[in-house]
């Protein structure tokens, strides 16, 4: 486990301060350690903003926070910890755009030299990546780039262009 950091759709906060939910990352860390991975998962502004910054009790589960707010400590703490291997799962799902650019940006941060495993139903998210796994039922069905799967013509294929026809869509009144 200490060679992995875990970036989750639904992140767990605690009761505390920023400052320590974020060392969770890494128990110990200086202050200053803290306050970069803050800088790089690009949560530094709006924790400066809150009325003690980085000494703000967030409530249970991040409770004053909003979700892309939690997701970009959630970072932080990967980033902290500093792990060869990182596990992102839906880490963009329940996002609104504003939030979801702020949080790519922290996690083109975050990547960076390491190991990284993307569990993603937004094909967008791994399209550039150096390998694709595609499963189906629990079954390995493709792999390849995203290029490669798109000529392919396959299960991934089609499910890129559902999600292309579908950012078109809008509710008519």
């Amino acid at each position: 486990m200490r060679y992995m950091s875990f970036v989750f759709q639904d992140v767990v906060l605690f009761n505390d301060t920023v400052m320590n939910n974020i060392r969770i990352g890494r128990q110990g860390a200086a202050d200053a350690e803290v306050m970069a991975a803050a800088k790089a998962a690009r949560c530094d502004g709006f924790i400066r903003e809150m009325p003690q910054g980085y000494g703000t009790i967030i409530g249970e589960n991040g409770s004053t926070l909003s979700g892309g707010e939690r997701q970009r400590i959630s970072i932080a703490r990967a980033l902290l910890k500093n792990a060869p291997i990182v596990l992102l799962d839906e880490a963009t799902a329940s996002l609104d755009p504003e939030n979801e650019t702020e949080i790519q940006a922290a996690i083109s941060e975050l990547v960076k030299g390491r190991t990284v495993i993307v569990i993603a139903h937004r094909l967008r998210t791994v399209i550039g990546a150096d390998k694709i796994a595609v499963l189906a039922d629990g079954r390995l069905v493709e792999t390849g780039t995203g290029a490669e799967l798109l000529a392919q013509n396959g299960l991934f294929a089609r499910m890129h262009s559902i999600q292309q026809e579908s950012l078109g869509w809008s509710v008519k009144r």
